[in-house]
């Protein structure tokens, strides 16, 4: 049962832009001081785990991407885009 709606775009954008589990992992920590592992990452990527707001704020920066992109994919709702 996956518990969380943004693993799999957080997997696409990491992919595409080339950066490891690992690599993603120690931007968290190094840049934000959320402590996760390659497993975490693994586990949310995998919708085995929920993502925590802070988490979901820092993935989006070190990725580069919109937070509601995350949660939304290319549906966001209108009302957000003001």
């Amino acid at each position: 049962m996956q518990s969380n709606v943004c693993g799999e775009r957080i997997r696409q954008v990491r992919v595409v832009k080339k950066m490891l589990q690992t690599e993603l992992s120690a931007a968290m920590n190094v840049d934000f001081d959320i402590h996760t592992g390659q497993n975490t990452i693994s586990e949310i990527e995998n919708g085995q785990r929920f993502v925590r707001d802070l988490e979901l704020i820092a993935i989006a920066e070190i990725l580069d991407v919109n937070p509601l992109w995350l949660l939304y994919g290319d549906k966001i709702p209108e009302k957000f885009n003001k």
